[in-house]
């Protein structure tokens, strides 16, 4: 039975020219009835769920652009569980909004701040501006929130070094527990691509050097460098790392309800229909949405195993995964000083790390 729990909220107030999520925009009279269908859905998949919750995720889309109404009904109806995070745009977060979510239970909050240089705002088409990321920060801190965590973007179209500094010394200001910091991913056919392509090509030169940079701060300012893009505090009373991203990383089944959500339970995966429409439909007859169902072989499973294992700071247990990797490429690799390999584990050197994908595309057969 699972333990990890992801809910799909994909109202937004506008899509972002990069965006390629699942994502509706507006349909203000639609929450209520969505919500509906998310705990009838979810009510057909208990059986599923362990009774005793580990991490329930509510990303989106911007869950807290649901109305609070309709939002709160969804948080009451919940069930329990040991880190409960909700994704917030920092526009959206007032303070009765703050209080709302730590009333109900939400414990950590991811808050989409991007960057805090209003010429890359403008860029991404965000709609809050540095004091508004500052204002929702302090109205979380004021509800009593104690593990917020930001989503910083590099690589945007216009950054410089500079820029990328700046962002992170006005992060550090602020002191969260956790930051995701990512490569902006704008994908082909978007309208984001369109505009800035030439730019993003340029951009995509001086990835490594940002993400080096990215590194250095941040664990120069004592946060460990835990995942590929993501650091925590090191509190020694408490495990900041992201409980929900981690069951991901380590390979744990996790049920997604909502419309494009993704679940991998015993060894297969489906995703639901994007189209809200047809789920709100069949949700409201009591049935399951239409789905793409993926039966996931050993072999891929494995590899997905050591792809998303070695992108952790702790080593992965080579148990049942030697079938899928390379010896050859593996003692090259050692050779090179980009792996280290004990009897039972294997993990990426700090200067694999900076390679990433790339060395673990290497040791797979």
């Amino acid at each position: 039975m699972t333990r990890h729990l992801y809910v799909h909220l994909p109202f937004c107030a506008h899509r972002c020219g990069y965006c390629d999520f699942v994502t509706v925009v507006g349909r203000n009279g639609q929450h209520g009835a969505y919500v509906d269908a998310l705990l009838a859905e979810l009510t057909l998949e208990r059986e599923l769920l362990a009774p005793e919750l580990e991490t329930i995720f509510l990303g989106g889309g911007t869950p807290t652009f649901t109305q609070p109404h309709a939002l709160a009904r969804l948080l009451d109806a919940l069930p329990a569980a040991r880190e409960l995070t909700v994704e917030a745009n920092p526009e959206t977060v007032t303070q009765e909004l703050a209080r709302m979510l730590r009333s109900l239970g939400v414990n950590r909050v991811s808050l989409g701040v991007q960057s805090f240089q209003p010429h890359l705002l403008a860029t991404l088409e965000r709609v809050a501006q540095p004091d508004t990321v500052r204002r929702a920060f302090y109205h979380l801190r004021d509800a009593g929130f104690d593990n917020i965590s930001f989503d910083l973007v590099y690589g945007i179209p216009g950054q410089s070094p500079a820029d990328l500094q700046a962002d992170l010394a006005e992060a550090l200001e602020l002191g969260p527990e956790h930051l995701s910091c990512y490569e902006l991913e704008a994908k082909p056919g978007t309208r984001f691509t369109h505009a800035h392509g030439d730019e993003l090509e340029r951009q995509a030169d001086a990835m490594e050097s940002y993400f080096e940079l990215v590194v250095e701060r941040l664990t120069q300012a004592g946060y460990r460098w835990y995942e590929t893009a993501n650091f925590c505090c090191a509190d020694e009373g408490r495990d900041l790392r992201a409980g929900h991203n981690l069951a991901y990383w380590l390979g744990r089944d996790y049920l997604g309800v909502g419309i494009g959500a993704v679940s991998t339970v015993d060894g297969n995966r489906w995703r639901n229909t994007p189209r809200l429409a047809a789920y709100l439909a069949a949700l409201r007859e009591r049935r399951r949405p239409e789905r793409e169902n993926e039966p996931l072989p050993l072999d891929v499973r494995q590899r997905e195993r050591v792809m998303l294992g070695l992108r952790l700071d702790e080593p992965l247990s080579l148990e049942g995964l030697g079938g899928v990797l390379d010896g050859d490429a593996l003692a090259r690799l050692q050779r090179l000083g980009l792996v280290d390999r004990t009897q039972r584990t294997l993990a990426l050197t700090p200067r694999g790390r900076m390679l990433g994908g790339g060395v673990t595309a290497d040791l797979l057969a």
